[in-house]
């Protein structure tokens, strides 16, 4: 049996979920908050996220929040969180990608890249030569970093971003849709417009 365990069954659950299949997974389970549901994706919900430890199989959290993710990736720490990649997507072979992270559908990774444990790096978002990305960092759709950039831990990047190159962006940030980072970002807080400053 070649399981994975999904924990959260939404959009972002229906798209790791499809390229799990194309990693591989041919038996799929999802666990939700929401004990209402009944699938995702046409997989079933056998539980909430608390019934995990009864399962048997590999376990992806797909769940957007950084916090959330985070939190029942270090419940579950003893369990084996895999790399998932999109066959469409380009990884450079000396990228170094950590566990329960995905890489989407047509993303550009490349070498000398760093990505921490439990990000996601979205569809046609590229991170360019010699970025280091934190835990549970996420790359929006659409999103571009430059080379030499880092990202601090549960930061997230929102859709369509650029980011200058050898940029520092702390962790706990959350940069807004379509800004333009072009100087490093020392205080957390939500980083707005172009360039990106901190929003009031």
């Amino acid at each position: 049996m070649n399981r994975l365990i999904i924990i959260g069954a939404s959009g972002h659950g229906k798209v790791v979920a499809d390229i799990a299949e194309l990693n591989g997974y041919d038996d799929i389970v999802f666990l939700d908050a929401d004990p209402t549901k009944k699938e995702c994706g046409g997989h079933p919900i056998v539980g909430t996220d608390n019934d995990c430890s009864d399962l048997k199989g590999d376990v992806f959290v797909a769940i957007g929040n950084a916090e959330a993710r985070k939190r029942i990736m270090e419940r579950e720490s003893t369990r084996n969180f895999p790399v998932l990649i999109h066959p469409s997507a380009v990884v450079a072979k000396s990228a170094k990608i950590g566990k329960g992270s995905v890489i989407m559908a047509g993303a550009v990774i490349n070498p000398g890249t760093v990505i921490g444990k439990g990000c996601i790096v979205n569809t046609c978002s590229s991170v360019d030569h010699d970025c280091v990305l934190g835990d549970f960092v996420h790359v929006s759709v659409g999103a571009h970093l430059s080379g030499t950039i880092k990202v601090g831990e549960e930061t997230w990047i929102g859709a369509g971003v650029t980011v200058n190159n050898n940029v520092d962006i702390c962790g706990g940030c959350m940069i807004g849709a379509g800004a333009v980072v072009v100087n490093s970002i020392d205080e957390a807080g939500t980083y707005i417009g172009i360039p990106a400053a901190l929003k009031k």
